[in-house]
């Protein structure tokens, strides 16, 4: 069987070690990586279908009976590959902070309220163009630390396989003009003229009357255009 090879895109991905984000410091390797060959394993990739998913798994808004506070969006797009088509049929796993900025999670002990009706993940399957969506809220910013008066954007986090395992992509969606971009290293760590495929656009056809902004984030995998991998 001819497995195909794909090399990194030079250029368009975050480094590894940039001191400015300080974890990378500590959770990066010193060594030059090694290129193995594509195996068998790293061509094919994990399957989902419907029966993985709930009805509400692409809903954040409605959670334990109630509904989220904040201001609703509906976030959609299409997940591509490194050859321009859609992929079909795949998983995209979204989580964020609520309204307030604050994660449910043990290790989040910033002071802002929690939101019961919130759990901040979703998760959907593209249909057979490549689409996706889901509902939430605006998550809002919070400090984190990093450096003197630290905030983050605001940011919705996504995890996809796509169609294998050489197409994996972890990454960040930020909102059109975040006064905060300028001093946050995550986002400036990646190339100018990448960082603009983070950012969503906000789109009035999707915008829903009386209940949700809408915003359009395009995914691509792999290749020439390909969304940077956090």
């Amino acid at each position: 069987m001819d497995i195909p090879h794909f090399a990194p895109t030079g250029g368009d991905y975050a480094p590894l070690h940039f001191p400015e984000y300080r974890t990378t410091i500590k959770r990066n390797p010193s060594n030059d990586l090694i290129m193995v060959p594509n195996r068998l394993g790293e061509s094919t990739g994990p399957v989902f279908g419907d029966r993985d998913l709930g009805e509400t798994d692409n809903d954040m808004t409605k959670v334990n009976g109630g509904e989220a506070i904040g201001q609703r969006i509906f976030v959609h797009g299409r997940v591509l590959g490194f050859d321009g088509k859609p992929v079909p049929h795949t998983l995209v796993e979204a989580w964020q902070a609520n309204a307030a900025g604050r994660y449910r999670h043990k290790n989040d002990s910033w002071p802002a309220p929690l939101d019961p009706h919130f759990n901040g993940v979703a998760r959907t399957l593209t249909d057979k163009d490549g689409h996706y969506h889901f509902w939430t809220v605006m998550p809002g910013n919070y400090p984190w630390g990093n450096h003197h008066n630290a905030w983050r954007p605001a940011h919705i986090h996504f995890s996809l396989y796509g169609r294998q395992f050489t197409e994996r992509l972890v990454t960040q969606m930020y909102f059109p003009n975040d006064p905060l971009f300028f001093q946050d290293p995550i986002y400036n760590s990646v190339p100018k003229g990448a960082r603009e495929r983070m950012i969503a656009v906000f789109d009035y056809d999707e915008t829903r009357e009386n209940f949700a902004l809408g915003y359009k984030f395009d995914i691509v995998l792999r290749g020439r255009n390909a969304t940077p991998f956090e």
